[in-house]
Formats: C-alpha cells, sequence, structure tokens
C-alpha cells in the first residue's frame, strides 16, 4: 500500500505531524528538479483537520501576476536531498492546471467547494489524485 504524503513526512522527521509554519514557503520542484514555485498556503477541512490541497504560488514576479495553484496535498512528496516537495508535474502541466488569482483562493473552501473540487481532481486525477469527499 502507497504511503500518504503524511506517512512519508512522518518517516523522515521521525514524528507524525509538522507545523504549517514549516510548510509554507518550502518550494517545490518536478521530479527532474526543476524548481517550480513554493507552498504559499494550506487548505485544511475544518472538520477532519485533514489538510486537503498545498496552496502553490507559480509565477508573476513580485507578487504581480502571481497565480495560485491549489494541488491536492496526496501528490506532494518530500525530498530531504532538496528540502522541498517534489510533485509529479512539469512546468507546463501546472501552467494548464486550474489556477486562480488572490481574491479567488479564498473561496476555495466557500460554498462552492465542490465545484472547484470537481475542477482541480479532474485535472490531478491524471496524476493519481483521488478527490477527498
Amino acid at each position: 500500500m502507497e504511503q500518504t504524503t503524511g506517512e512519508r513526512m512522518q518517516d523522515i522527521s521521525g514524528h507524525p505531524m509538522i507545523l504549517s509554519s514549516r510548510v509554507v514557503g518550502t518550494p517545490v520542484y518536478n521530479r527532474e528538479g526543476d524548481r517550480l514555485g513554493h507552498v504559499d498556503d494550506l487548505s485544511i477541512e475544518k472538520a477532519s483537520g485533514r489538510t486537503i490541497y498545498a496552496i502553490m504560488s507559480f509565477g508573476g514576479f513580485l507578487g504581480i501576476g502571481e497565480r495560485f495553484h491549489p494541488v491536492p496535498w496526496s501528490l506532494l512528496d518530500y525530498d530531504v536531498g532538496q528540502a522541498g516537495f517534489t510533485v509529479p508535474l512539469d512546468k507546463s502541466a501546472l501552467e494548464g492546471a486550474p489556477h486562480y488569482d488572490a481574491a479567488e483562493i479564498r473561496e476555495l473552501g466557500g460554498p462552492e467547494h465542490r465545484t472547484y473540487g470537481d475542477s482541480i481532481y479532474g485535472y490531478y486525477g491524471t496524476y493519481g489524485a483521488v478527490p477527498y469527499w
């Protein structure tokens, strides 16, 4: 059975939890080692406490034109050697992925969360992500 991201991080760190402050700002790389962006925030389901998405910042310059990509948490693997997460995506796949501006990303967990989720998991399903609901 494949380990979840949380289980892999526990194996690496020796304990089952990590503070969100240690995740936010962590670089994200593709499997070839190219830096794609960084984790800007986390989307956590209130009822279960599960992390659903890593909100990845990608593109822009000095905050202008920056796009936020909610990447299913299950797609992130922590790479000790790079001190960052890896994802099974390349830059072109990320460019085509669902993305939102800063105002839209705040609505991600709102009343329309299933509409957002259908779009996000519809895209990332080809990479192995399955809906959290």
